[in-house]
């Protein structure tokens, strides 16, 4: 079953993210905003087992996002993402294919119909 990578247990329900894999927290409560190795050290040892399926659910610090993602990109996995957006979770996918826009997808089943203006598309 594909994990759920949540970068922080901050007391948000992520309940709803359940349907995506098993949740694993990366952290909890308040962390240090500029322990940027700590969180790299800390994130490295808890996603070591991670695969192409796994999810990372985007909450917390930019930088701590950032790092998951990092870690995520070395193994040459996709980088599938959770998002929050409108009271349910959307996924967007990027292929470990530098600079090429046919390889960025996103989840079909989840995409907002009504995306002319949206910025994030």
């Amino acid at each position: 079953m594909p994990k759920v990578f949540i970068i922080n247990d901050s007391g948000h329900d992520y309940s709803e993210a359940k349907k995506y894999g098993t949740l694993v927290f990366l952290t909890k409560g308040k962390v240090a905003s500029y322990a940027t190795t700590q969180h790299y050290r800390v994130f490295s040892e808890k996603m070591k087992d991670a695969s192409p399926d796994d999810y990372i659910l985007v909450t917390s610090l930019a930088s701590m996002n950032c790092i998951a993602g990092w870690i995520i990109g070395t193994l040459g996995f996709p980088l599938n993402l959770l998002l929050y957006k409108e009271d349910k979770y959307v996924v967007r996918r990027i292929m470990p294919r530098l600079l090429e826009p046919s390889y960025f997808t996103t989840d079909k089943e989840n995409e907002d119909e009504s995306r002319e203006g949206d910025i994030d598309s």
